[in-house]
């Protein structure tokens, strides 16, 4: 019988029968385990080889809420990400990819893998009509993000796996800021859903963790590239990611209705130059974004008007924390700039629209009035 997700991030992927009758999923502190005639090496059990009980339920309880054949969990997000990319596209592949993504994708794909001999060709994702002239005889892969970050953009993924369809090629999204409770992008036919499960599906800022989820064969190619490359979770982290799971429905429910209260606040509010949130109306991908997600996410960002400083409002503020990273239960606020694409170079920076007075918000699952209420102080005090 089919049920629904919230029911899954409970139940899904918990051992039967309960192990020793624990409710809650123990943690196995054990590096290596005794071997029962397995021929391969991948089938013996170890930390490193990803399928300790811990790794298992997980990896089971996340293929569940996304609807995939497989998940593959790693040491964060960027394992993730570089591992299932390394794992589709070889030596002297090409990719093509999102023309703005999070910064340490954009420095992987730029920077370390010219030297692997992987050419990348980024696309504006809002023009499917431009995508084929970028395709070339050794292309493997189209690469692109459900929400961009920092602008929250949302191109015209819906049709990233017809394409892919028509030329042979893996579709890849990182699902990270939408999260399975607003987005299952295997249900609309992509390949691989990846995600930094240090934000929103562990919720907690207390852990680094990725993972990668969709066709068995390919997460099994992943898998085993991931056995070599050592980006293992460990059984600790393994539990916090298993129990942060559970609460991922009422989080991020919470985290949607904020994000648009705040972003509609910041709106009107005449010290605030522009927002950017799909959520409202007048944002350019409002009406793919209500089409696509079942809500908008937790994460905003907004420009102030010319003559005010950023950094001054961000030290005025007294609820959310001055910190990179995003999708935990408390406010987060930083600059783009100085964090999460700070290695970018200033000029690239510019032409994706990531000012340096650009400010991101990731909304936690504070009160709305007090959140507003803060942001409005610091507002009212420049």
């Amino acid at each position: 019988m089919k049920r629904n997700l919230d029911t899954e991030l409970i139940h899904a992927g918990e051992p039967r029968p309960r192990i020793r009758g624990a409710v809650s999923m123990p943690i196995f502190c054990s590096a290596n385990f005794e071997a029962g005639g397995e021929e391969s090496y991948h089938d013996l059990t170890y930390i490193r080889l990803n399928n300790t009980p811990n790794h298992q339920a997980l990896h089971q309880k996340l293929a569940t809420i996304e609807n995939g054949e497989a998940a593959l969990v790693t040491a964060s997000g960027m394992a993730a990400i570089s591992t299932a990319l390394l794992s589709v596209l070889g030596n002297g592949g090409h990719l093509l990819a999102q023309n703005c993504l999070y910064g340490g994708t954009h420095t992987l794909l730029t920077h370390d893998f010219p030297e692997y001999g992987i050419e990348v060709t980024f696309v504006d994702v809002h023009r499917p009509e431009s995508w084929s002239d970028a395709v070339r005889e050794n292309t493997r892969a189209f690469y692109v993000e459900s929400m961009t970050n920092p602008l929250v953009q949302v191109g015209a993924i819906d049709e990233v796996p017809g394409f892919c369809g028509k030329h042979n090629l893996v579709s890849m999204i990182d699902n990270t800021f939408a999260t399975p409770l607003n987005f299952r992008p295997l249900e609309h036919g992509f390949d691989l859903s990846l995600h930094s499960a240090t934000k929103y599906l562990n919720g907690h800022s207390d852990i680094v963790a990725g993972a990668v989820i969709g066709k068995k064969q390919l997460v099994e190619k992943c898998l085993h590239r991931l056995n070599h490359l050592g980006g293992s979770l460990d059984p600790h982290a393994c539990f916090l990611l298993h129990r942060g799971l559970k609460t991922l429905s009422l989080r991020m429910e919470r985290q949607n209705q904020n994000a648009l209260r705040l972003a509609g606040f910041l709106a009107s509010h005449p010290s605030v130059g522009r927002v950017n949130y799909p959520g409202l109306p007048e944002h350019p991908d409002h009406q793919r974004a209500k089409t696509l997600f079942k809500g908008f996410g937790g994460v905003l960002s907004f420009e102030l008007k010319a003559e005010l400083s950023a950094q001054s409002l961000l030290s005025a503020l007294h609820l959310p924390v001055s910190a990179p990273s995003l999708g935990g239960v408390e406010t987060l606020v930083t600059r783009p700039s100085t964090s999460s694409h700070s290695g970018i170079p200033r000029d690239e920076r510019l032409q994706m629209g990531i000012s340096d007075s650009l400010i991101r918000v990731a909304v936690g699952i504070e009160h709305p009035d007090d959140l507003i209420g803060d942001f409005e102080q610091a507002l009212n005090s420049l």
